[in-house]
């Protein structure tokens, strides 16, 4: 489920995956995650994670990328990349907007050489992540029906998201 996340009053402050990375020392996100702003905000927190590892590195199916790793038959087929500009565009940003995001629920692996495989994902029926907003955040969702990747023996699986209000901390 690829996302994008930006400050909803200034969508200039968004996700930034190299200062996450450096910021937490680790290239997969999991209970604990802060996902931080180029400037250092956190934008949200993973605060319960039944998976346990997230990319950061692997970034957004594209046209493009879809061509190289399933074959020029697959140039047509959808990709998170137009449903990210769509949403986008609707919000009133631009191409130039679409920036790093998070594949919660993807396996993507660095090996020794700095390359990424993308192996089968660790999720199943039933694992959840939990995020906290630290801010009103603007959340762009791809979850991308990829028919080409062997992953769920080819059966792209649908998600649920949850948004509940934060607790009014006097009803605590």
């Amino acid at each position: 489920m690829d996302t994008l996340f930006y400050d909803a009053h200034d969508t200039t402050e968004r996700y930034s995956a190299q200062d996450t990375i450096r910021e937490q020392g680790s290239l997969y996100l999991t209970t604990g995650s802060r996902l931080l702003t180029g400037s250092g905000r956190p934008l949200v927190s993973i605060v319960a994670d039944t998976c346990g590892r997230h990319d950061t590195v692997g970034g957004a199916c594209s046209q493009e990328s879809n061509v190289v790793r399933y074959g020029e038959h697959t140039r047509h087929m959808h990709a998170c990349r137009q449903t990210f500009l769509a949403h986008a565009l609707a919000w009133g940003l631009q191409k130039r907007d679409l920036t790093h995001n998070v594949n919660f629920l993807m396996n993507v692996q660095v090996i020794e050489d700095g390359g990424l495989t993308f192996e089968d994902g660790r999720s199943a029926p039933g694992m959840y992540v939990e995020l906290r907003a630290e801010l009103d955040v603007l959340v762009l969702i791809s979850n991308c029906p990829q028919l080409n990747n062997p992953c769920n023996a080819f059966d792209p699986t649908p998600v649920r998201l949850l948004v509940c209000d934060a607790e009014d901390p006097a009803e605590s």
